[in-house]
């Protein structure tokens, strides 16, 4: 085993990562590394897509340098402070790209990529995803060193002149139905569309999906647009409350807001995998990448379902043979929108970010 790794990516199912024989076997191979990954909702390793596994990546940078922070979170309403701490706490001189690993259930997305964006230095964007749990939603989990919990956030700080690292995030849904006014929400819980319980609107137009709510919610995401959003963003629904009928989302669903259902269109899905690498490998400043790391959404994987190696293949087809291509599926992808922001919470978008030493 390579034993000057610096990091190892881990990246499994919520019962791999709780199994501490497992990371610390994974810390025994690699002694000199520090360990940061989450669950998944299923693992990408190299072309193949899998389920219930534990993959590792090492990682060795030659001439930069990285440091790993971490936070514990209380509930959603902590989610911005412990963004801005890690921005804090990373913020140092040479300081030139962030990732993050977020817990998928506990933790408001678009708070924690507020609090990341709004504290760091405005040339360092910031990518990374929220953990999954497959089609459970019942525990997601972050671990730094051979240990994983709950209502954790991890951020891997990456510095050195010579780093290069692209980013690309895109989706490939198409909208249906006509356009409803949010008219009640608090944060990233949803209320009302048009006057009318969100959650019963939304079951009709589910008709017999409803019934395996919130699961089946990943196949019908919603599309947002408005004032309070740089451009459009794409929210998927995280739990259901019956007795409020209301919807909890991984990000902000802001009232006033318009919002409108999407569906899923299977070749556009596998050309938005393409389209982040594209961007990502752009970038990138004519470099080859040498590591690419995709987190894509488990909507898109419960749709492609056989094909879902297919989006994986498109973005090894624009990278080129040399990339090492390691990632997870997620319950939310962050990524910098366009180039608008350089921190967003997107959902059902595959985000690809490329490394390359010049």
């Amino acid at each position: 085993m390579e034993t000057q790794a610096q990091c190892v990516l881990a990246f499994g199912s919520p019962q791999s990562l709780q199994n501490a024989g497992a990371l610390d076997q994974v810390g025994l191979w690699y002694p000199q590394a520090v360990i940061v990954g989450c669950s998944t909702a299923g693992e990408i390793c190299g072309m193949s897509v899998q389920d219930n596994t534990l993959v590792v990546t090492a990682v060795h940078f030659e001439h930069s340098k990285l440091r790993v922070a971490s936070a514990m979170v209380g509930n959603a309403l902590d989610s911005y402070q412990t963004g801005a701490a890690l921005a804090a706490e990373l913020n140092a001189p040479g300081l030139v790209h962030v990732m993050v690993l977020s817990d998928g259930l506990h933790v408001n997305g678009t708070a924690l990529a507020d609090g990341l964006r709004e504290n760091l230095p405005s040339p360092v964007a910031v990518t990374g995803g929220l953990a999954g749990d497959g089609e459970r939603f019942q525990n997601t989990l972050v671990c730094v060193g051979t240990k994983a919990s709950e209502k954790c956030v991890a951020a891997i700080g990456f510095y050195g002149e010579r780093l290069r690292v692209g980013y690309g995030s895109m989706g490939g849904w198409d909208s249906f139905g006509p356009e409803r006014l949010v008219t009640r929400s608090s944060g990233n819980v949803l209320f009302e569309l048009d006057g009318q319980s969100a959650l019963d609107l939304y079951k009709r137009y589910l008709g017999e999906h409803a019934k395996q709510l919130p699961s089946s919610a990943l196949l019908f995401p919603l599309a947002l647009r408005g004032d309070s959003i740089n451009g459009s963003v794409v929210r998927t629904i995280l739990a259901v409350d019956e007795s409020k009928g209301s919807m909890t989302f991984a990000g902000d669903v802001p009232q006033g807001t318009h919002a409108r259902l999407m569906k899923a269109n299977f070749d556009r899905l596998i050309d938005g995998a393409a389209g982040a690498a594209r961007v990502g490998l752009e970038r990138l400043d004519s470099f080859a990448p040498d590591l690419a790391i995709l987190i894509s959404c488990v909507g898109r994987k419960l749709v492609l379902k056989q094909r879902v190696e297919e989006e994986i293949e498109s973005v090894r087809d624009v990278l080129g043979p040399q990339a090492t291509l390691a990632g997870f599926y997620s319950y939310g992808e962050i990524c910098p929108h366009e180039s608008l922001t350089k921190c967003e919470l997107h959902n059902q978008t595959m985000t690809v970010t490329t490394f390359a030493e010049r």
